[in-house]
């Protein structure tokens, strides 16, 4: 395996903008989503933005894992089902859709890496329930970073969140680090228990991504080699933050203007880091 890297102040500052400038993709395509619109004129505007006004590069297109083919698009939007790396293309967005829009980009040679979930008009109180349990499970995952933990405390709390909630915990994709290459170490498991896995150091960036079903956890691959939808057909939530452990806790980094508040609960290195 891997060892975790501790990344240096001046890959921590080119890190930071890089998540910053992915979540300001988000901010900006937010008015585009919309009923009628497509998925693939989502990942145009969203690839032309990234090109012409950020100077970023996105970091999906052409990505080829061992065993992949080249990921085709700019953007992975993940639509009601769709547990993530859904393809862009020609499906229309309607009313009730709910839709993960995951970002990740490159400047200057490092990567950020965030998502959201957003509604095509009013969403249904399923999809609205499930969304915010999955936003808190995100953030009571963020709430376990901090020096000397360990990565299975991030897991454990996302875990019996959403398992209180009656709903199942995605195993087959994690969080990961993240820096100049868009996959490091650590492995970053949504489940677990405490106490567990690697102890957590200053310098480590990763990202906390829940994936959360309604119904089970089962997932199954489509035809393309990249979609992945629930077994079950159940709805699926995701929702994605890059993290830094600091010398006292924790910083989200992939902050921007318009990102949705953390929940109430939250404690105050989250509500500082999204202020700066």
């Amino acid at each position: 395996m891997a060892a975790i890297l501790i990344k240096t102040a001046d890959e921590i500052i080119g890190t930071r903008k890089a998540c910053r400038l992915s979540a300001e993709v988000l901010d900006y395509i937010a008015p585009f989503i919309k009923a009628g619109t497509t998925t693939g004129e989502i990942d145009r505007l969203c690839h032309e933005y990234m090109i012409n006004v950020q100077g970023s590069i996105p970091a999906p297109l052409g990505y080829c894992p061992p065993g992949y083919k080249p990921y085709p698009k700019a953007t992975c939007t993940s639509l009601n089902d769709i547990v993530c790396h859904g393809i862009p293309g020609d499906k229309i967005l309607k009313k009730g859709d709910a839709l993960n829009l995951d970002i990740t980009i490159i400047k200057d040679g490092f990567h950020g890496d965030t998502s959201r979930m957003f509604f095509v008009g009013e969403p249904s109180i399923l999809a609205k329930r499930l969304s915010d349990i999955t936003y808190e499970c995100m953030w009571l995952g963020i709430m376990q970073v901090r020096p000397g933990g360990y990565l299975g405390d991030i897991g454990h709390a996302i875990q019996q969140h959403a398992e209180k909630a009656g709903y199942s915990v995605v195993r087959e994709f994690c969080g990961h680090g993240i820096g100049r290459s868009f996959h490091e170490e650590p492995q970053v498991l949504h489940y677990g228990r405490p106490g567990t896995l690697a102890q957590m150091a200053p310098g480590m960036i990763f990202t906390i991504e829940p994936m959360i079903n309604a119904g089970g956890r089962d997932i199954r691959e489509m035809g393309d080699g990249w979609t992945i939808k629930t077994k079950d057909r159940s709805l699926s939530a995701q929702w994605e933050h890059t993290v830094l452990v600091t010398e006292t806790g924790y910083e989200v980094l992939t902050v921007s203007p318009h990102m949705p508040p953390p929940p109430s609960f939250v404690t105050t290195p989250a509500t500082q880091a999204a202020a700066n």
